[in-house]
């Protein structure tokens, strides 16, 4: 909405920046949105305005060189996980909805929500589905890796915590797993820190192509660059918040699950406290 510099009264109006970028380069003048990019660097997928926007960027880069971030340095997560500083790997894969009657949770980029992967107790698979999709006995995963949607409109970039409890799960393909890897000098909770971070969230604006819910990012997300702390104290210290919360409430579900799983009398799904007639069924002849 808008002001009607004549009548005053409020007026909606449509922002084109394309069409304003048409319009002052035809007059030679110049926008903070045009970029001179090199025919040779535009490729068919990334043939999209948005792509070479770098405000959100240009944004990262200034807020870096404040006082804020003085102990910090700033690396790409393709830089990030070339030096085993994290590992990024994706989901396990999509069984079809005939599968989807068992007893391993069967996760969709819908059932990250508001920092938790929630569970839906009516969508799991049989154990044996589950395992064809790991590739092995096990997920893989591990209590406190950090996930989020490659694929939906809204919620691209928003990380979502796997809770102690929860690592035996089938994560449909279009999901982001990330995790400090072997030469990280931080945990779990500073990564999710980092990459909550408003100056972080923003540069996805520029990996995305469309608001649509078949739109997935590809491998755009490895150029988002992060906050990295130069000293790990200093990186503890800013995640504190986010350990201290994460840490309580796993500790909570932890003790609620032992209790459904020695009380046996509640249809409450926490973790793996469930204990169904086709889970017995699986364990005895495995």
């Amino acid at each position: 909405m808008t002001t009607d510099p004549e009548t005053g009264e409020a007026v909606v109006a449509i922002n084109d920046v394309l069409r304003d970028d048409a319009l002052a380069l035809q007059s030679g003048k110049r926008t903070d949105t045009m970029r001179d990019i090199p025919a040779s660097e535009v490729h068919p997928r990334t043939r999209v305005p948005v792509y070479y926007d770098r405000r959100y960027h240009e944004h990262f880069i200034s807020e870096m060189k404040s006082e804020r971030f003085k102990d910090f340095r700033s690396a790409t997560l393709a830089q990030l996980a070339e030096e085993q500083i994290i590992t990024i790997r994706g989901g396990h894969g999509s069984p079809s909805a005939g599968q989807r009657i068992g007893n391993v949770p069967y996760i969709k980029v819908s059932d990250l929500r508001a920092g938790f992967v929630n569970i839906n107790p009516t969508n799991r698979v049989p154990r044996k589905i589950a395992r064809a999709f790991w590739k092995g006995n096990d997920s893989g995963l591990q209590a406190f890796d950090i996930l989020c949607p490659e694929r939906t409109s809204k919620n691209i970039g928003d990380f979502c915590v796997l809770m102690p409890g929860q690592e035996q799960l089938l994560l449909t393909k279009e999901i982001i797993i990330m995790r400090p890897g072997p030469r990280a000098e931080f945990d779990s909770f500073y990564l999710l820190w980092a990459m909550t971070l408003k100056i972080v969230r923003e540069q996805w604006k520029r990996v995305i192509f469309m608001q649509t819910n078949r739109e997935d990012v590809g491998e755009r997300f490895l150029e988002i660059e992060i906050p990295v702390p130069n000293d790990p104290e200093k990186g503890a210290e800013a995640s504190k918040q986010f350990r201290s919360y994460y840490q309580t409430v796993a500790k909570a579900r932890t003790g609620l699950a032992q209790y459904l799983a020695d009380s046996n009398e509640h249809h409450f799904f926490v973790s793996d406290a469930e204990n169904d007639v086709e889970t017995q069924e699986e364990e005895e002849q495995a």
